[in-house]
């Protein structure tokens, strides 16, 4: 609680009355006081009265930054230039009794306490700085809201106070902490901490974070083990209510968040009496570390944990006043000297008691014994600061405009009253001397710049706060975290950076799958599908790789497809071309015996011209199988298949030629009849060109509808890009091929009927058994065809192709040359009746 007053001093300068409201630890405890008016033109008055008490000394840093700017500001000749500053300092505890007792003390100015009357004499007050916590604040707003007196706090944010219509008269220091959520919640996304547990104060500052850090945390996939609140007072907790806490130690959330009013942390340390963290990082507000250092048992849970604090800039000046002060310069400050004697055991010459002992040469709080940290200004010293200037220049400015408007009153005591100040510290803004801009408006909490520092303790009982980082939020979509990781302390029992899951991470290649009934950050990992990767940590899903990428084994890199083609070097395109050679060869072998004994009478039955034709379609029908090979071009594409249709055509409409022959002949037995005709005339040799063009026709169309061209394959082969020739239109392809299946099937039932007919040299039989491979073989080729891909496919037309040729060459044309080179005693005339007369006898 602060109070500012008017102190009348007949030819001297105006001195204005403040009450700093300081803030001690302890079950049982009246404050201490101490008046200090003007700049030591007055003698102190002391009272005090305790009891058992616990003292948090670093928290006089809030006097030494009130001081200070109060010395500014009286130093100061533009800043209130007819007015001296002076303070008072009250101390206050937990506990509304002390609250009111001190706040009735302020009012009244008497150790009897008469409300609504005052015995101060000396001097009006105007405002109000106090609240470290902001129940202390709200407790006495109601009774400061009766005479409309400026409050300003400078603990931290507190929703709650922000309220207008049941505090307008309070003004908050610091600004929104709205932001604090985001800057945790990027500090654990950051090192993947995802299983937190959180420790908030059971108030509504503590659900308004909870909310705010649930919400982003949803957002964000990160999930809470558990959600502590901690009540006010210690007394609350119940043995059987912490029996839950010994879970907590061995839980796998290794990141413990902790926020609240500072009231919070004496539940916190009763509850660290139960409950050592040793293997646990802390994540808190900066308000939490400033008692965590006076507190013994808990300082070895809180090492190596972070702290969020407001960005603020070094004060000019004030760290040089920490080192130097000491109590003779403030023989009036009661609490000064018992700190003091507290840290040097001693008192310097000058002090309230007198000298007490020998103090060392170095007694300063530069040299500070013990846990406490005199020279790192909190925040709120910082806001304390702010706040003396703030009352300060609204004060000046009502000044001002009262002298331009000629004001009654005495020039040297004018008159001001508390509720003036109120629309100038709404408007008020100003630049400190730190370069930071200070004001109460709205703007300012839309913006958060946060410093992080690492809790840092050493054997001797000495820690630090070491900054390792900053978060800024401009907005809500420009947020950034830097840390410098290389100066961070882990808490003892980790090594290296801690991990914080619910179970084990998923690395690179796998994926989580959420289990059903658990939190989403309870997972297992399963590994990609075969196409697909992931290449960081604990992925969502697994992106499949590009068309000219595939995965590696680990499937957690995409990897360049080579391209490919089935190629002569292939050890299957070495297969297939030898085969193909090789039933050339022999196909030009035969048609070479054939020209040799073309005077035979073997090699005269059944058309000798159509024998030769039949063998050179079955020569280029071998041949045409080596466009299949090496790498597509696209005149290799048409090729293919046009080469493939029509040599194919010639090779079966030759031996559907050679089948109507041997009909034909057998069939004549009266000379002029027309079958005679037809067999004179050679009539069955147009069979080959009508056939042969029509699937030329076909043919034509197929390349002028859809011809084929090359297509790359990106998904036969996993790990390359097979280089294939499209068939273009498939209909015109399964048109091809069903031509010359319909020829086939001709061929086979005209054979079939024919091949009990009666000769020495009748080659029906071979013709038919040809046909029923060929037609076997193509038949099995469309199943086959469409089950395999990329250079297999290929490899199966290749097999059909050399296949159905060979079983036409093998079963027409190997038997009669059995007979031409192996017996040729009976490819004669001679022996041709020898066989006639032996069957006719």
């Amino acid at each position: 609680m602060v109070q500012l007053s008017f102190l009348s001093r007949p030819k001297d300068k105006m001195t204005v009355n403040w009450v700093f409201i300081n803030f001690v630890h302890g079950p049982e405890l009246n404050t201490g006081q101490a008046c200090i008016w003007g700049k030591k033109k007055q003698t102190s008055q002391l009272s005090t009265d305790s009891k058992s008490y616990k003292w948090l000394w670093k928290n006089y840093q809030y006097v030494l930054a009130f001081c200070f700017a109060i010395q500014e500001i009286n130093k100061d000749p533009q800043l209130l230039p007819n007015l001296t500053l002076g303070f008072q300092l009250y101390n206050s505890v937990t506990s509304g009794q002390f609250t009111l007792r001190s706040t009735l003390h302020w009012l009244t100015g008497n150790i009897h306490f008469i409300p609504n009357y005052t015995c101060q004499t000396q001097g009006k007050t105007v405002a109000i700085i106090a609240g470290t916590m902001s129940a202390f604040s709200a407790e006495i707003g109601t009774m400061l809201e009766l005479y409309k007196t400026p409050q300003i706090t400078y603990g931290p944010f507190d929703p709650m106070l922000s309220e207008r219509d049941k505090f307008p008269s309070l003004y908050q220091m610091a600004t929104s902490d709205s932001s604090l959520a985001c800057g945790m919640l990027s500090l654990l996304l950051h090192f993947g901490w995802i299983w937190v547990v959180i420790f908030v104060s059971n108030d509504m500052k503590g659900e308004k974070f909870l909310q705010d850090i649930q919400t982003e945390m949803v957002k964000k996939g990160l999930c809470l083990a558990n959600i502590i609140k901690l009540p006010d007072t210690k007394s609350r907790y119940e043995k059987t209510e912490i029996s839950f806490l010994a879970g907590l130690r061995i839980s796998s959330a290794n990141v413990h968040i902790l926020y609240g009013d500072v009231r919070s942390v004496y539940t916190m340390e009763f509850l660290s009496k139960f409950y050592l963290t040793l293997g646990k990082v802390w994540i808190m507000a900066a308000k939490w570390e400033i008692v965590v250092k006076e507190t013994d048992h808990m300082l070895h849970s809180f090492h190596g944990g972070f702290s969020f604090s407001y960005h603020k800039e070094e004060i000019p000046g004030l760290n040089h006043f920490v080192k130097t002060v000491d109590p003779s310069h403030y023989p009036e400050d009661f609490f000064l000297s018992q700190l003091w004697l507290h840290a040097f055991h001693c008192l310097p010459t000058g002090s309230l008691c007198g000298t007490i002992g020998v103090c060392p040469p170095n007694a300063s709080f530069e040299f500070f014994p013990g846990r406490i940290d005199m020279l790192t200004i909190s925040d709120s010293s910082y806001f304390i600061y702010n706040a003396v200037y703030a009352v300060a220049h609204a004060l000046h400015k009502m000044l001002s405009e009262q002298i331009e408007k000629g004001s009654p009153g005495d020039a040297t005591q004018p008159r001001i009253f508390p509720w003036q100040l109120h629309p100038l510290l709404k408007k008020i803004q100003f630049t400190n001397s730190a370069g930071e801009d200070v004001s109460f408006h709205e703007t300012r909490h839309h913006m958060a710049h946060y410093d992080i520092h690492n809790i840092v303790n050493f054997p001797a009982g000495f820690r630090l706060l070491i900054k390792i980082g900053e978060f800024s939020s401009e907005s809500a979509h420009d947020q950034g975290l830097v840390l410098n990781e290389e100066m961070i302390e882990w808490p003892i029992a980790f090594k290296k950076t801690p991990q914080s899951l619910c179970g084990q991470r998923c690395g690179p290649g796998f994926r989580k799958m959420p289990q059903e009934g658990r939190a989403v950050c309870c997972y297992i990992c399963v590994i990609c599908p075969e196409r697909d990767i992931s290449n960081h940590t604990d992925a969502e899903q697994c992106n499949p790789c590009a068309d000219h990428e595939y995965p590696n084994m680990e499937r957690n890199r995409c990897l360049p497809k080579l391209v490919t083609f089935l190629a002569f070097e292939d050890d299957l395109g070495k297969a297939l071309a030898s085969v193909a050679l090789c039933f050339s060869v022999l196909t030009a072998a035969v048609l070479w015996v054939f020209v040799k004994h073309q005077d035979t009478p073997i090699v005269k039955a059944n058309n000798r011209t159509l024998s030769y034709i039949l063998l050179i379609t079955l020569l280029l029908c071998f041949l045409c199988s080596l466009l299949f090979l090496g790498r597509p071009n696209t005149a290799t594409c048409l090729l293919q298949q046009i080469a493939f249709g029509l040599v194919f055509t010639v090779a079966v409409s030759t031996v559907l030629a050679k089948t109507i022959t041997v009909i034909l002949a057998f069939k004549v037995t009266k000379p002029g009849r027309s079958i005679r005709r037809l067999l004179v005339s050679g009539a069955s040799n147009f069979i080959i060109p009508i056939c042969s063009l029509i699937q030329l026709a076909l043919c034509g169309i197929w390349l002028g509808i859809s011809p084929p061209f090359i297509e790359l394959d990106a998904h036969s082969e996993p790990d390359h890009i097979i280089l294939v020739c499209n068939k273009g239109s498939a209909t015109a392809f399964y048109c091809v091929l069903g031509y010359l299946g319909s020829l086939a099937l001709a061929s086979f039932t005209v054979a079939f009927l024919a091949r009990n007919l009666p000769d020495t040299f009748n080659e029906a039989k071979f013709l038919t058994f040809s046909v029923l491979v060929f037609c076997s073989v193509w038949v099995t080729f469309l199943p086959v065809y469409h089950s395999t891909k990329g250079k297999v496919m290929v490899a199966v037309e290749i097999f059909s192709i050399l296949a159905s040729s060979a079983g036409l060459l093998g079963c027409i044309f190997l038997p009669k040359c059995y007979i031409i080179l192996i017996k040729p005693d009976k490819n004669s005339l001679k022996a041709l009746k020898n066989q006639r007369s032996s069957r006719g006898s």
